[in-house]
């Protein structure tokens, strides 16, 4: 079988060879306080992604991470995924540095059923996120009975203690951000689809820069979710596990979202009771939300547009909207805001981030100031033409 063709949908519908399903696992736990029905491994990942339906950009991120664990521990190792152990896990983890062959063949497409895996090798970070995915999926399954223990219990924990603190990367700077912004009002818009097409990219990526939203909850966002309070516009967003959150909307956001609503005949800002979506399909359709995975490719359109037309005049800058995706924007929103000053426990509350500190990595401002002040006082002190007139005049020491 080709590991890269899958039978892959939202009930992990993927079929194993009876003789790998698990049921017989190494690693099964036999004693009597089994609190899950489930016989194979499908059952049982099936059972703890369930618990994840209410988030479903959670449900997708884990649903992928156990497809890809149970496919490569069958198609690689010939093994089941309740009989994998730890030295299994040590090559799974080299795996994931550099997979080959089909499952990361860029032939194959990035979606649907006969998608590839992985895009390529995957950042250090990346790489500890996914294990932690698994791991959390191991204890699910000894706690409920279903292993007998956790390979990855046994993985050596990171020091924090003494780790430089980086700065976020994923961002676009004002330069490049005005660009994309400047862009998009170049798309041709010689057709009425044309025209659609140009009004919802342009509000898309206003939605998610101004309000600093992920790609789901841009999907699922209502027009209603707009509202009044003491005069002011706030947007409700139900973000990651169904948290709740409220952002300020600019006047800069609203006008943009009146002229879009007004573009498909809406009036200018919605009413309370309206169940349409904040945005809609290319022709206004305001009975059905776009998906996360439309969201995505919108954005990444945008942002190849954006790259194609600065390629011959600053190639870096299109060398990174190429990298671009969705995401990126909720960060730009970030660092901007960090830029301009704003009160760090206000774009926490923005990013309904649980922690300050997390919000902290947008503070590029600060370090810009410093790296400028630093290399300007060192070029103020040595001119370069002093500096060689003396390097050639002292001769041999």
């Amino acid at each position: 079988m080709n590991p890269a063709v899958v039978p892959v949908d939202p009930t992990l519908a993927i079929t194993l060879p009876t003789a790998l399903d698990g049921s017989g696992g190494t690693n099964r736990a036999h004693g009597p306080h089994k609190q899950i029905a489930a016989d194979t491994d499908v059952e049982a990942v099936r059972l703890w992604l369930a618990e994840y339906a209410a988030s479903p950009h959670t449900l997708r991120s884990y649903r992928k991470e156990a497809v890809r664990l149970l496919l490569w521990a069958t198609q690689t190792l010939g093994k089941p995924l309740s009989s994998l152990t730890r030295e299994d896990f040590l090559l799974y983890e080299r795996f994931l540095v550099a997979p080959t062959g089909d499952w990361a063949d860029p032939e194959l497409p990035r979606r649907g059923r006969t998608r590839r895996l992985f895009d390529g090798p995957l950042s250090e970070r990346s790489q500890h996120q996914v294990l932690g995915i698994l791991s959390g999926m191991l204890t699910y399954l000894v706690s409920a009975g279903y292993l007998a223990g956790n390979p990855l219990a046994l993985r050596r924990r990171r020091t924090t203690s003494g780790k430089r603190s980086r700065r976020v990367e994923r961002y676009l700077d004002h330069a490049l951000w005005n660009h994309v912004l400047a862009s998009v009002e170049q798309w041709p818009r010689l057709t009425e689809r044309d025209e659609q097409h140009y009004e919802r990219s342009r509000w898309l990526i206003r939605l998610l820069y101004h309000a600093a939203l992920r790609v789901s909850e841009a999907a699922h966002a209502k027009a209603a979710d707009f509202y009044q309070r003491r005069g002011k516009w706030w947007l409700h967003v139900v973000g990651k596990g169904g948290a709740e959150g409220e952002v300020p909307v600019s006047d800069a956001l609203l006008s943009e979202f009146s002229r879009y609503r007004i573009f498909h005949g809406l009036p200018p800002v919605p009413s309370a009771n309206e169940a349409g979506p904040a945005v809609m399909s290319i022709a206004g359709d305001d009975t059905r939300h776009l998906t996360p995975a439309a969201v995505y490719l919108i954005v990444k359109e945008v942002f190849r547009r954006a790259a194609n037309a600065l390629e011959s005049t600053n190639p870096a800058g299109a060398a990174t909207l190429h990298r671009a995706s969705t995401h990126w924007l909720r960060h730009s929103a970030a660092s901007h805001q960090a830029d301009a000053g704003t009160d760090l426990r206000f774009i926490q509350k923005n990013l309904r981030h649980a922690s300050i500190e997390t919000t902290g990595i947008y503070l590029h401002a600060e370090d810009d100031r410093r790296h400028a002040e630093t290399v300007g006082e060192a070029d103020r002190s040595v001119p370069i033409d002093t500096a060689e007139t003396t390097s050639s005049s002292l001769g041999p020491t």
